[in-house]
Formats: C-alpha cells, sequence, structure tokens
C-alpha cells in the first residue's frame, strides 16, 4: 500500500511542506516555534520562496471564505516576508 498526496501536485519549492505545516499550527504559537526549529529550511533563502507561496495559498483560501479561523496569522506572516 502506498499513499500519494496529490494536494498540489506537481514540483513545489523547497521547504512547501514545512511552510505548509507551520501555515497551520500558527494558532499554537509555542508549536509554530517548535516547527521552525525542526525545520531549519525555513527562514532560510531557499525556504522563502516555500514560505511566500504557502502564506498566499492561505490568504486566498480565507479570502474565499475558508479557514477564517487563521485570517490574521497568515496576514502578520506575509508582513513579515515583505521585509525580508
Amino acid at each position: 500500500m502506498s499513499i500519494l498526496d496529490w494536494e498540489g501536485w506537481g514540483r513545489a519549492p523547497e521547504g512547501f511542506d514545512a511552510a505548509m505545516l507551520y501555515a497551520y499550527s500558527l494558532l499554537q504559537e509555542n508549536v509554530a516555534a517548535r516547527v521552525r526549529d525542526v525545520f531549519p529550511v525555513l527562514g532560510s533563502p531557499a525556504g522563502l520562496a516555500a514560505e511566500a507561496t504557502v502564506c498566499a495559498q492561505l490568504l486566498q483560501t480565507v479570502s474565499r471564505g475558508d479557514n477564517l479561523t487563521l485570517e490574521d496569522q497568515p496576514r502578520h506572516w506575509s508582513e513579515g516576508l515583505r521585509r525580508r
């Protein structure tokens, strides 16, 4: 038996899965901090594209009315990403 992750089929920037995990842990600051510690690609120049991609995707879902509990977190995250 195999499990395939078909969401976002295709190539993704380095650190995409780590950035996705980080995005969905933003409501728990201690968990989000731990994710960043465990995945050093986050915050690196290589991982910046992944973070920006995931953040943009999350903001898009919020604009469609999904993930509303995360509405503020990706906005703050995107502000930090723009300053880099």
